[in-house]
Protein backbone atom coordinates (compact mmCIF):
# COMPACT_ATOMS: atom_id res chain seq x y z
CA UNK A 1 0.00 0.00 0.00
CA UNK A 2 1.23 3.49 -0.87
CA UNK A 3 0.20 6.55 1.13
CA UNK A 4 0.55 10.04 -0.30
CA UNK A 5 0.87 12.23 2.78
CA UNK A 6 0.90 16.00 3.16
CA UNK A 7 3.78 16.88 5.47
CA UNK A 8 2.48 20.40 6.07
CA UNK A 9 4.14 23.71 5.23
CA UNK A 10 7.32 23.38 7.29
CA UNK A 11 6.85 22.90 11.02
CA UNK A 12 7.11 19.12 11.49
CA UNK A 13 4.27 19.21 14.01
CA UNK A 14 1.85 20.45 11.35
CA UNK A 15 1.67 17.01 9.76
CA UNK A 16 -1.61 15.32 10.74
CA UNK A 17 -1.71 12.75 13.53
CA UNK A 18 -2.78 10.15 10.95
CA UNK A 19 0.10 11.11 8.68
CA UNK A 20 2.70 10.77 11.42
CA UNK A 21 1.32 7.41 12.57
CA UNK A 22 1.76 6.06 9.06
CA UNK A 23 5.22 7.62 8.76
CA UNK A 24 6.26 5.81 11.95
CA UNK A 25 5.10 2.48 10.52
CA UNK A 26 6.50 2.93 7.01
CA UNK A 27 8.95 0.46 5.51
CA UNK A 28 9.82 2.86 2.67
CA UNK A 29 9.68 6.65 2.60
CA UNK A 30 10.11 8.86 -0.46
CA UNK A 31 10.09 12.52 0.56
CA UNK A 32 10.35 15.77 -1.36
CA UNK A 33 13.68 16.80 0.14
CA UNK A 34 13.82 20.19 -1.56
CA UNK A 35 10.80 21.36 0.45
CA UNK A 36 9.99 18.86 3.19
CA UNK A 37 12.00 19.10 6.41
CA UNK A 38 14.32 16.13 6.89
CA UNK A 39 13.37 16.26 10.59
CA UNK A 40 10.31 14.21 9.64
CA UNK A 41 12.71 11.31 9.14
CA UNK A 42 13.49 11.34 12.87
CA UNK A 43 10.04 9.81 13.45
CA UNK A 44 10.70 6.85 11.16
CA UNK A 45 11.36 3.42 12.61
CA UNK A 46 14.80 1.81 12.54
CA UNK A 47 15.58 0.03 9.30
CA UNK A 48 13.28 2.11 7.08
CA UNK A 49 14.47 2.79 3.53
CA UNK A 50 14.49 6.55 2.85
CA UNK A 51 14.75 8.23 -0.54
CA UNK A 52 14.97 11.94 -1.38
CA UNK A 53 12.96 12.58 -4.55
CA UNK A 54 14.56 16.00 -5.19
CA UNK A 55 17.02 14.45 -7.66
CA UNK A 56 14.70 11.72 -8.97
CA UNK A 57 12.46 11.59 -12.04
CA UNK A 58 8.99 10.05 -12.27
CA UNK A 59 10.23 6.70 -13.58
CA UNK A 60 12.71 6.32 -10.71
CA UNK A 61 10.03 7.11 -8.13
CA UNK A 62 7.62 4.59 -9.62
CA UNK A 63 10.32 1.91 -9.72
CA UNK A 64 10.80 2.27 -5.95
CA UNK A 65 7.05 2.22 -5.31
CA UNK A 66 6.59 -0.84 -7.51
CA UNK A 67 9.47 -2.74 -5.89
CA UNK A 68 8.15 -1.95 -2.40
CA UNK A 69 4.69 -3.16 -3.36
CA UNK A 70 6.05 -6.46 -4.69
CA UNK A 71 7.81 -6.91 -1.35
CA UNK A 72 4.53 -6.18 0.48
CA UNK A 73 5.93 -3.09 2.16
CA UNK A 74 4.12 -0.01 3.46
CA UNK A 75 5.32 3.03 1.52
CA UNK A 76 4.90 6.71 2.38
CA UNK A 77 5.24 9.30 -0.37
CA UNK A 78 5.76 12.46 1.68
CA UNK A 79 4.87 15.71 -0.07
CA UNK A 80 5.10 19.29 1.12
CA UNK A 81 1.97 21.12 2.30
CA UNK A 82 -1.10 19.39 0.97
CA UNK A 83 -0.35 17.05 -1.95
CA UNK A 84 -3.48 18.09 -3.87
CA UNK A 85 -2.04 21.58 -4.54
CA UNK A 86 0.90 21.71 -6.98
CA UNK A 87 1.89 18.26 -5.74
CA UNK A 88 2.22 16.49 -9.11
CA UNK A 89 0.58 13.42 -7.58
CA UNK A 90 -1.88 12.77 -10.42
CA UNK A 91 0.86 11.44 -12.70
CA UNK A 92 2.15 9.21 -9.91
CA UNK A 93 -1.31 7.84 -9.16
CA UNK A 94 -1.94 7.16 -12.85
CA UNK A 95 1.19 5.02 -12.97
CA UNK A 96 0.13 3.15 -9.85
CA UNK A 97 -3.30 2.54 -11.41
CA UNK A 98 -1.61 0.98 -14.44
CA UNK A 99 0.17 -1.42 -12.11
CA UNK A 100 -2.89 -2.13 -9.93
CA UNK A 101 -1.08 -0.76 -6.89
CA UNK A 102 -3.42 0.50 -4.17
CA UNK A 103 -2.88 3.93 -2.66
CA UNK A 104 -4.53 6.47 -0.41
CA UNK A 105 -4.11 10.19 0.23
CA UNK A 106 -3.73 11.81 3.66
CA UNK A 107 -4.31 15.58 3.37
CA UNK A 108 -2.02 18.14 4.96
CA UNK A 109 -1.84 21.80 5.98
CA UNK A 110 -1.12 23.98 2.94
CA UNK A 111 1.37 26.82 2.86
CA UNK A 112 -1.40 29.26 1.95
CA UNK A 113 -3.24 28.63 5.22
CA UNK A 114 0.05 28.67 7.15
CA UNK A 115 0.86 32.02 5.54
CA UNK A 116 -2.49 33.47 6.61
CA UNK A 117 -1.83 32.21 10.12
CA UNK A 118 1.61 33.84 10.08
CA UNK A 119 0.11 37.29 9.47
CA UNK A 120 -2.94 36.53 11.67
CA UNK A 121 -5.52 37.18 8.96
CA UNK A 122 -8.74 35.54 7.72
CA UNK A 123 -9.28 35.14 3.97
CA UNK A 124 -13.08 35.25 4.12
CA UNK A 125 -14.58 38.32 5.75
CA UNK A 126 -18.28 39.30 5.52
CA UNK A 127 -18.92 41.87 2.77
CA UNK A 128 -15.20 41.86 1.85
CA UNK A 129 -14.52 38.49 0.25
CA UNK A 130 -16.07 35.05 0.43
CA UNK A 131 -13.79 33.57 -2.20
CA UNK A 132 -10.15 32.47 -2.09
CA UNK A 133 -8.24 32.00 -5.35
CA UNK A 134 -5.14 29.79 -5.38
CA UNK A 135 -2.96 30.40 -8.42
CA UNK A 136 0.55 30.96 -9.72
CA UNK A 137 2.45 32.93 -12.36
CA UNK A 138 3.38 31.15 -15.55
CA UNK A 139 6.98 29.98 -15.52
CA UNK A 140 8.40 26.72 -16.78
CA UNK A 141 4.90 25.38 -16.21
CA UNK A 142 2.42 27.36 -18.34
CA UNK A 143 -0.88 28.74 -17.05
CA UNK A 144 -4.07 28.72 -19.19
CA UNK A 145 -4.86 32.18 -20.61
CA UNK A 146 -8.24 32.22 -18.88
CA UNK A 147 -6.41 31.89 -15.53
CA UNK A 148 -4.00 34.78 -16.04
CA UNK A 149 -3.43 36.53 -12.70
CA UNK A 150 -4.61 39.85 -14.12
CA UNK A 151 -7.97 38.31 -15.03
CA UNK A 152 -8.32 36.56 -11.68
CA UNK A 153 -7.48 39.74 -9.78
CA UNK A 154 -10.35 41.47 -11.57
CA UNK A 155 -12.75 39.39 -9.48
CA UNK A 156 -11.56 41.23 -6.36
CA UNK A 157 -11.36 38.05 -4.27
CA UNK A 158 -8.71 37.11 -1.73
CA UNK A 159 -5.75 35.50 -3.48
CA UNK A 160 -2.85 33.23 -2.60
CA UNK A 161 -0.13 33.11 -5.25
CA UNK A 162 2.18 30.11 -5.15
CA UNK A 163 5.63 29.59 -6.66
CA UNK A 164 5.93 33.16 -7.93
CA UNK A 165 7.87 35.37 -5.52
CA UNK A 166 10.93 35.20 -7.81
CA UNK A 167 8.81 37.08 -10.36
CA UNK A 168 7.36 39.58 -7.89
CA UNK A 169 7.60 42.50 -10.35
CA UNK A 170 5.51 40.68 -12.96
CA UNK A 171 3.06 39.47 -10.34
CA UNK A 172 2.48 42.98 -8.99
CA UNK A 173 2.18 44.45 -12.48
CA UNK A 174 -0.64 42.02 -13.29
CA UNK A 175 -2.30 42.48 -9.90
CA UNK A 176 -2.35 46.26 -10.32
CA UNK A 177 -4.07 45.95 -13.70
CA UNK A 178 -6.52 43.39 -12.37
CA UNK A 179 -7.50 45.02 -9.10
CA UNK A 180 -7.34 48.49 -10.63
CA UNK A 181 -6.27 50.03 -7.34
CA UNK A 182 -3.65 49.83 -4.61
CA UNK A 183 -4.60 46.86 -2.41
CA UNK A 184 -2.85 45.26 0.59
CA UNK A 185 -0.40 42.44 -0.07
CA UNK A 186 1.77 40.20 2.08
CA UNK A 187 4.75 38.00 1.29
CA UNK A 188 5.40 35.20 3.77
CA UNK A 189 8.68 33.35 3.44
CA UNK A 190 8.91 29.78 4.83
CA UNK A 191 5.57 29.92 6.64
CA UNK A 192 5.68 27.95 9.92
CA UNK A 193 9.45 27.31 9.73
CA UNK A 194 11.64 28.64 12.53
CA UNK A 195 13.09 31.26 10.18
CA UNK A 196 9.69 32.41 8.90
CA UNK A 197 9.50 36.02 7.71
CA UNK A 198 6.44 38.07 6.79
CA UNK A 199 6.39 41.36 4.92
CA UNK A 200 3.19 43.37 4.63
CA UNK A 201 2.69 46.28 2.27
CA UNK A 202 0.66 47.38 -0.70
CA UNK A 203 0.98 46.83 -4.43
CA UNK A 204 2.81 50.15 -4.61
CA UNK A 205 5.65 49.25 -2.24
CA UNK A 206 5.85 45.46 -1.85
CA UNK A 207 8.41 44.88 -4.62
CA UNK A 208 10.92 47.18 -2.99
CA UNK A 209 10.34 45.60 0.43
CA UNK A 210 10.72 42.04 -0.88
CA UNK A 211 13.92 42.84 -2.76
CA UNK A 212 15.36 44.64 0.26
CA UNK A 213 14.65 41.54 2.36
CA UNK A 214 16.26 39.38 -0.36
CA UNK A 215 13.30 37.00 -0.61
CA UNK A 216 13.42 35.09 -3.88
CA UNK A 217 11.94 31.65 -3.16
CA UNK A 218 9.94 29.54 -0.70
CA UNK A 219 7.41 32.30 -0.16
CA UNK A 220 3.66 32.67 -0.44
CA UNK A 221 2.10 35.86 -1.84
CA UNK A 222 -1.23 36.82 -0.27
CA UNK A 223 -3.21 39.69 -1.73
CA UNK A 224 -6.58 41.29 -1.11
CA UNK A 225 -8.53 43.64 1.12
CA UNK A 226 -8.78 40.95 3.82
CA UNK A 227 -5.24 41.90 4.90
CA UNK A 228 -6.25 45.40 6.00
CA UNK A 229 -9.88 46.53 5.84
CA UNK A 230 -13.11 47.29 7.61
CA UNK A 231 -15.61 44.43 7.65
CA UNK A 232 -19.00 43.37 9.00
CA UNK A 233 -19.05 40.93 11.91
CA UNK A 234 -20.24 37.41 11.18
CA UNK A 235 -23.87 36.49 11.90
CA UNK A 236 -22.63 33.20 13.31
CA UNK A 237 -21.90 34.68 16.74
CA UNK A 238 -24.45 37.50 16.68
CA UNK A 239 -26.61 37.09 19.79
CA UNK A 240 -29.72 38.03 17.81
CA UNK A 241 -29.11 35.49 15.04
CA UNK A 242 -30.93 32.15 15.18
CA UNK A 243 -29.46 29.00 13.68
CA UNK A 244 -29.80 25.24 14.14
CA UNK A 245 -27.83 25.12 17.39
CA UNK A 246 -28.79 28.41 19.04
CA UNK A 247 -31.89 30.59 19.40
CA UNK A 248 -31.24 34.29 18.98
CA UNK A 249 -31.97 36.71 21.79
CA UNK A 250 -34.44 38.83 19.80
CA UNK A 251 -35.91 41.79 21.61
Amino acid sequence: MVYFIGAGPGDVDLITVKGRKLLKKADVVIYTGSLVSSTHMDFCREGVSIYNSASMNLEQIIQILEKAEKENKLTVRLHTGDPSIYGAIKEQMDELDKRNIKYDIIPGVSSFTAAAAAIKKEFTLPEVSQTVILTRMEGKTPVPDREDIEKLAGIGASMAVFLSVGMIDKVVEKLKKGYGRNVPIAVVEKASWKDERAIIGTLDDICEKVKKANIAKCAQILVGDFIDCKYKKSLLYNKNFTHTFRKGEHK
